[in-house]
C-alpha cells in the first residue's frame, strides 16, 4: 500500500487499538483513537474482529467455513478511517482477526502492549443483560479500554 499506511509491520510497540465493527459507536471510537495517537505520538493500530465463518449444512451437516478477503477488509479499514479523520502523520496500522471481538481485542492488546483499547458503546439493549464486549474487556484486558457512545 501507498501513503502513511503499513499493512505488516515488523514492530508495533504501544500503540493505540481502535476496535473496529462498522457501527456509528465505531466510527466515533476510531475518530477518538486517532486524536489519541497523534497527541501521545503514538501508532494507530486498528483492529476488526469478524466471526470464524463457518457454518454446518443443514441437509448433509457438513462443516463449511467461508473465507474473508482480508486484503479487501483492509482497505475497507483505511477508508473508514479516511472518512473519519485525516490520518496525516499518523502511522496506521491495520489487522483482522477471526473469533470472539472481545478475546481477540483483549488478545492483540496484549499483544502489542497497547497503550490504550478504544471502541464504541454497544448497540443493543440485550448487551447489558448478556454481557458486553466493552465489559469483558474491562475486567480481562491489559490496557485501559475506553469506551465511546
Amino acid at each position: 500500500m501507498s501513503g502513511p499506511y503499513q499493512a505488516r509491520p515488523v514492530t508495533l510497540v504501544h500503540p493505540v487499538i481502535a476496535g473496529y465493527d462498522g457501527s456509528a459507536s465505531a466510527r466515533n471510537a476510531l475518530a477518538y483513537a486517532a486524536g489519541m495517537a497523534r497527541r501521545l505520538g503514538r501508532p494507530l493500530l486498528v483492529v476488526y474482529v469478524s466471526s470464524p465463518g463457518v457454518y454446518c449444512e443443514p441437509l448433509t451437516g457438513q462443516v463449511v467455513g467461508l473465507p474473508r478477503d482480508n486484503d479487501a477488509l483492509e482497505r475497507w479499514l483505511l477508508t473508514e478511517l479516511d472518512q473519519v479523520t485525516d490520518p496525516g502523520e499518523l502511522e496506521v496500522h491495520v489487522r483482522t482477526r477471526r473469533g470472539s471481538p472481545a478475546r481477540e481485542l483483549a488478545a492483540v492488546a496484549s499483544e502489542f502492549s497497547a497503550d490504550a483499547l478504544v471502541i464504541g458503546a454497544p448497540r443493543h439493549v440485550w448487551h447489558h443483560v448478556a454481557g458486553s464486549v466493552p465489559g469483558w474487556l474491562a475486567r480481562h484486558a491489559s490496557c485501559p479500554v475506553i469506551v465511546v457512545p
